[in-house]
């Protein structure tokens, strides 16, 4: 969006919205004599219908959906016609006159109240969540405890007063304030989770593949299983279909063990066992490289060394302690532990038990290892059980750089995280990670209960769960689901070279890949942008303007066709 005046404008904006609302204004004929609606994002370079209005000078209607940036000057609005003032509105137009700004809580409620003395506790929740952001969120507790407690003691336990919410929110304010101002990653939330849910239906009609039957008890799972979770790098969440079911990790659960690993003891000791090369062979191969390492720790031999580079002095301890990594990376939700599936993992797991049994005779162990108690515990760690929605957290925690986005604690070095997706981006996808490097280029880690953990770094965290696989191990929707991401966000790697074909950003405001800036001389490019036929844009002096006092040049449309 493009904004002319930066300076007053805005302060005028937040103090005078209480008193009433944007269309109430729009109804005063002397209302807007220099100012004007408009968006400098369209799509398909689309403008809303331009009619006459305000001294004969033109002004946009805006359409629908669309955010407009409405320029009130001081003293625009006729002094001579009654406005109705609640207390809250005298108190902020006290405040105006002692020279003091309003608080972050009051201008917090004046965006949700739209000029309302009062306003419902759902009204706050439903703003709340279009930002991406859930209640249960646990840096939003105190607010949510706050405002359970105020509407018990309100009269109709439904209502809250700007003093009300203000006491409400003060504990979260900050939190609340970026997400209300758009501040977070995807400052669009709502436009980037529908398309999610487009993502979502058309992989969901997807038939192919087989359900892994090598290990009985994934043999269970229905195949119209499907679901996808995303936490982003600040919290938002968003989940569609069967995201509460829990699953398995499997070998998901690799690069989480690598990642514990090298935080634990460095890159240097743990790359004293493991190699970091795409093994171009089958991830259960019996196969070392030339130094008699596992290739990486996305294979199953690299994942059962990395086991046994787990702290605890037993396996229970090792155990209990990725238990505990794993919650806090997953923000305290679901992690559990199937132990139907543990047994019939080990009971099954013969070929396991011949790398294990390999890896030993080559002393690819550190010295003194139990080389069978490192294959129980790595049998556990693959029967770890999640949910779409807690795995979408662990995701966005190495998004993160190794914090977690809904708690803020430090989980893992940046160190750790670095290792850890670029391994992710060169063999997380068994024999397809050439090609999912080529055209998604992002790190990921498939597994064999139809998981695929898939991290866009910097920006969110996403699991997609489905059990039918393609004939290299891989979740068939998972795999659409992915690439059809891509195809419409720049999230590859190299999506933002200079040059580059423009896809949608939900980073930015709008979802434009780039946004312009335009200087006082700009004009064409302006024109260009605004796709405006015939338009002459003049500058505007501020001393022009009587009541605006900002040293921001203005500009005016004249000549405007009509019709257009």
């Amino acid at each position: 969006m493009l904004q002319f005046r930066a300076s007053l404008v805005l302060k005028e904006l937040f103090q005078t919205s209480p008193k009433r609302l944007f269309s109430d204004i729009i109804g005063h004929k002397k209302t807007f004599p220099k100012a004007y609606i408009y968006s400098a994002a369209y799509p398909a370079g689309r403008i809303s219908k331009l009619k006459s209005g305000c001294n004969g000078r033109p002004f946009f209607l805006p359409l629908a959906g669309r955010r407009f940036l409405c320029t009130k000057t001081e003293g625009s609005i006729d002094s001579t016609e009654p406005v109705k003032k609640d207390e809250s509105v005298q108190e902020a137009t006290a405040d105006r006159k002692a020279g003091i700004m309003p608080s972050l809580e009051d201008l917090l409620f004046y965006s949700i109240a739209e000029g309302q003395e009062r306003i419902p506790a759902h009204k706050f929740i439903t703003a709340l969540k279009a930002t991406g952001l859930r209640t249960g969120d646990p840096r939003l507790k105190e607010c949510m405890d706050m405002l359970k407690v105020t509407l018990k003691s309100t009269s109709d336990g439904v209502m809250l007063d700007r003093h009300l919410f203000k006491k409400c929110v003060q504990s979260n304010i900050v939190l609340l304030t970026q997400a209300f101002r758009k501040k977070f990653v995807i400052p669009d939330f709502q436009p980037f989770a529908s398309n999610i849910d487009a993502l979502y239906e058309k992989a969901r009609n997807l038939s192919g593949g087989l359900v892994a039957d090598y290990i009985p008890q994934l043999a269970k799972f229905s195949p119209d299983l499907w679901a996808v979770s995303l936490c982003t790098v600040d919290g938002q969440r968003h989940t569609v279909g069967d995201t509460k079911v829990p699953f398995c990790l499997q070998s998901c659960v690799k690069p989480l063990k690598y990642a514990i690993a090298v935080h634990d003891h460095g890159t240097e000791y743990v790359h004293r066992f493991i190699g970091k090369e795409p093994s171009g062979l089958r991830f259960n191969k019996l196969f070392l490289d030339e130094d008699d390492k596992p290739h990486n720790p996305m294979v199953n031999a690299g994942a059962i060394v990395c086991t046994s580079l787990i702290k605890g002095a037993s396996n229970a301890e090792k155990f209990d302690y990725m238990m505990n990594f794993l919650k806090k990376m997953a923000g305290n939700e679901y992690v559990g532990f199937s132990n139907a599936t543990f047994q019939s993992e080990r009971e099954s797991g013969d070929r396991n038990f011949a790398i294990g049994y390999y890896l030993k005779e080559k002393k690819c162990f550190p010295d003194g290892t139990d080389m069978t108690g490192v294959l129980d515990l790595y049998f556990q760690l693959c029967s770890i059980e999640v949910t779409c929605e807690s795995a979408s957290v662990m995701a966005a925690t190495l998004a993160n750089g190794g914090f977690c986005p809904i708690t803020g604690e430090r989980v893992l070095s940046p160190e750790s995280v670095r290792d850890t997706l670029s391994l992710m981006h060169s063999c997380g996808m068994y024999d397809f990670s050439g090609q999912f490097a080529f055209h998604v280029g992002l790190p990921a880690k498939s597994g064999v209960s139809g998981g695929i953990l898939l991290v866009v770094p910097n920006v969110m965290g996403i699991m997609c769960w489905s059990p039918p696989l393609d004939k290299l191990g891989n979740s068939v929707r998972g795999i659409q689901f992915c690439t059809d991401l891509v195809s419409l966000f720049n999230f590859h790697n190299y999506d933002n070279l200079r040059h580059f074909a423009k896809k949608l950003d939900p980073r930015r405001e709008g979802g434009e890949q780039r946004q312009y800036s335009f200087g006082p001389l700009d004009y064409e490019s302006l024109q260009k942008e605004l796709v405006l036929k015939d338009t002459m844009w003049t500058k505007v002096s501020p001393t022009e303007c009587n009541e605006d006092h900002s040293t921001t040049v203005v500009y005016r449309m004249e000549n405007i066709e009509e019709g257009f």
